[in-house]
């Protein structure tokens, strides 16, 4: 696919003083001004992070009712119960919370719904079967905000509800006890851009320390190590795909170095199934072998089992349930190639339109959103997916940088039972009888909104470089910008006029190279370019990240390959 390469300009004087002030190379520099880090100070705290920056859980609104509520629970012994969303963010939340209270010596109930025919958020037959269980305390994670029929259901069963989500907030709020979100209005929480799992360690550090007032705790050593509880906040935001700047960036800088040394046996056994090595543990590791295999069951089977694993602490199971998480990942990786291999086929007679929106009775609704994000990544056109379970129809939608799809989808909302999401990602359901309509009018929307030019996906470069200046100490400075993702993205530079001295095809789809300008040849990997093999000789430029590829005890310079092109030059 056509891609526009645009290179951001620079404030040379602005450069200059900050190599000047914080003693780094001038591409680094430019890594912090495109990135808006222009105050020394600003930058210099960018590039040192320190975890005791993050905010006072105490300025959430309403932190100190459920810190009070919940210390009625405990002195009172009431049975509690943690009710959590089914995709990573939520059971990670769930685990975290579990645990906390697990380690606190107080036993709590846990819930997650099935997906498929019991939906997202809470449901009035989850909590009718708490309260015969005699929970009197359910306090969700990554979910609630949006249930306000079913929190007033549970106080008519003389049930209290706390909830910790991170959603939009809807214009009438739940009557629940507590409701812990940054984004509801008259919160004084700074960072409003936390994940659901994010929430619920706030709250977690805002009860051990009213706990610890209340002297709960014998000695300092039997209070629980939050600290210990990063590589779960790590997991479920990176997965949630939440800004990584700011609290969420501590968070998972702090949290990757938690995983790679996780005591936790159920990590242990997820990392091992999932090929993955500490060494090379980042957000890209995380994102791609370790959240999917979490989120598959939840997908296609029940987020409990991977509930399980993350709060295990016998190895033997850890191993079972992992290896269980591993199979169920490559059920959901046959059915994803299925129904993608379906959806191109459908496409076929779709071409020439903005974007797309296709639908069939045979795909699983748990897994259409990935083959979206998949189809947007190959056309660029905003695309919408609806898997049809008789009468009713459940869509998934992805959308690209120059359009709003919930806003698209907004637009037809006179045709959907319910629907919710965000600018790039949305869901809803319709009935079947309503899906042509549907279709023609949100075909409509793009119309309307889109230009040609905005279907050409553009590729923003931080500079260019000479492969000559990749050394040590650049990609060493790179790495004190990581994690990346979200709001922070990986830098990403061209090299003009370079050589090819080689490829060759490995794992089948992905190209292995040997590129250079007149010094040594550096090696690069192309993930998903097998198609372009072979490649030889001079005039290509060249989309990449440097890094350091660490394997077996050696480390060596290398490049991650994004695009290629021949050059203009």
């Amino acid at each position: 696919m056509q891609k526009k390469w645009k290179i951001k300009s620079t404030n040379e004087e602005l450069q200059a003083s900050l190599v000047k002030e914080l003693n780094i190379l001038p591409i680094t520099a430019k890594l912090l001004i495109n990135r808006g880090l222009v105050d020394i100070d600003e930058a210099f705290s960018f590039l040192s992070p320190n975890i005791k920056e993050i905010h006072d859980p105490n300025l959430m609104k309403d932190m100190d009712k459920a810190v009070k509520r919940v210390m009625t629970a405990i002195t009172s012994g009431e049975k509690m119960a943690i009710f959590g969303d089914y995709d990573v963010d939520g059971t990670t939340a769930t685990a975290l919370l579990k645990l906390f209270f697990t380690e606190l010596g107080i036993d709590v109930e846990t819930y997650i719904p099935e997906r498929l025919t019991e939906g997202y958020g809470l449901s009035t037959g989850p909590v009718d079967a708490l309260a015969e269980r005699g929970v009197t305390l359910i306090i969700t994670t990554d979910c609630g905000v949006s249930n306000f029929d079913e929190v007033t259901y549970a106080s008519t069963l003389g049930m209290d509800v706390i909830i910790t989500d991170h959603h939009m907030v809807p214009d009438k709020v739940p009557p629940a006890v507590a409701i812990l979100n940054p984004r509801q209005e008259g919160c004084k929480f700074p960072f409003k851009g936390l994940a659901g799992v994010g929430v619920a360690f706030n709250f977690a550090m805002a009860l051990r320390t009213k706990l610890r007032e209340a002297g709960h705790f014998k000695a300092e050593a039997d209070m629980p190590n939050l600290k210990n509880y990063l590589d779960l906040v790590c997991i479920g935001t990176v997965a949630d795909m939440v800004p990584l700047v700011g609290e969420n960036r501590l968070f998972v800088k702090y949290g990757i170095e938690v995983l790679k040394k996780s005591a936790r046996e159920g990590l242990k056994a997820l990392k091992a199934a999932s090929g993955v090595r500490d060494e090379s543990l980042n957000t890209e590791t995380i994102s791609y072998q370790i959240a999917p295999r979490i989120n598959a069951a939840g997908r296609v089977k029940r987020a409990d089992i991977a509930l399980d694993l993350l709060t295990t602490s016998d190895p033997v199971k850890a191993m079972k349930l992992a290896s269980e998480l591993d199979s169920i990942n490559c059920g959901r990786q046959e059915i994803e190639r299925k129904i993608y291999s379906e959806a191109e086929a459908l496409l076929e007679s779709e071409q020439g339109k903005k974007g797309f929106v296709i639908f069939s009775e045979k795909w699983h609704p748990g897994v259409i959103g990935i083959v979206a994000s998949k189809l947007v990544n190959r056309y660029n056109r905003p695309t919408v997916m609806i898997a049809i379970d008789g009468e009713v129809g459940r869509g998934s939608g992805r959308g690209i940088k120059n359009f709003d799809l919930l806003e698209g989808i907004k637009s037809c909302a006179h045709l959907l039972e319910r629907y919710g999401g965000h600018k790039a990602a949305a869901g809803f359901t319709i009935r079947k009888e309503n899906i042509d309509t549907f279709k023609r009018e949100f075909l409509e929307a793009l119309e309307k909104n889109l230009s040609d030019e905005d279907l050409i996906p553009e590729v923003e470069l931080d500079a260019v470089v000479n492969l000559d200046d990749v050394d040590a100490r650049l990609i060493s400075e790179i790495e004190r910008l990581s994690p990346f993702g979200i709001s922070n993205r990986e830098p990403l530079f061209c090299a003009e006029d370079t050589h090819i001295v080689h490829t060759q095809i490995v794992g089948q789809k992905h190209l292995r190279l040997k590129v250079k300008h007149k010094g040594d040849p550096l090696k690069a990997i192309a993930f998903g370019m097998g198609g372009l093999h072979p490649m030889k000789g001079s005039g290509f430029d060249l989309l990449f990240r440097p890094y350091f590829d660490d394997w077996q005890g050696r480390r060596s310079l290398a490049l991650k390959i994004k695009d290629v092109k021949e050059s203009s030059l």
